[in-house]
């Protein structure tokens, strides 16, 4: 079973949950780079926490493999990073 989630790693999911629905496939790493405007190192760290979690799960070695582990439902709404509002 997934474990609780903060409000950030929230909008990780939510992030990827959408750009998986309105693409039909998961986003790299540099998508979420891109819409969360933070460093590659941070968006690797991130996953790497959201995985051990148990909130996703990924193939080692495959691009775009990022798979949900959490019902769309407890996913929060997807809200615009700050930065990138303006």
């Amino acid at each position: 079973m997934a474990e609780p989630f903060t409000e950030k790693q929230g909008q990780y999911l939510a992030f990827i949950y959408n750009y998986s629905v309105m693409f039909d496939q998961p986003p790299a790493e540099a998508d979420l780079q891109r819409f969360f405007g933070t460093s590659p190192s941070t968006i690797h760290q991130m996953l790497v926490t959201l995985s051990e979690k148990g909130l996703i799960s990924r193939t080692p070695g495959k691009a775009r493999s990022i798979l949900l582990m959490v019902d769309p439902e407890e996913i929060p709404r997807l809200v615009r990073p700050y930065a990138a509002r303006a």
